[in-house]
């Protein structure tokens, strides 16, 4: 089961693994490109860690289990 401050991270380092796809003039232009069009609309870590904070701090049975946690580390 993957708990929500995993899942944050991993959502956290995706991005930060398509920004440098973007960036790397080694790879095929149709490659930085399509991370470029992912990114386009991918959350921010700010936003990110801000809906987990969002959901720590929403009354418990809005959600049955929060997906995002304010924090990237146990």
């Amino acid at each position: 089961m993957t708990l929500p401050y995993e899942r944050t991270r991993s959502v956290v380092q995706t991005q930060e693994f398509l920004t440098r796809l973007t960036r790397d003039t080694a790879l095929p232009e149709s490659i930085r490109d399509e991370a470029r069009h992912l990114l386009r609309h991918y959350p921010s870590k700010h936003e990110v860690l801000q809906a987990g904070l969002n959901e720590e701090q929403s009354p418990r049975g809005i959600l049955s289990q929060p997906v995002f946690s304010s924090k990237m580390e146990r």
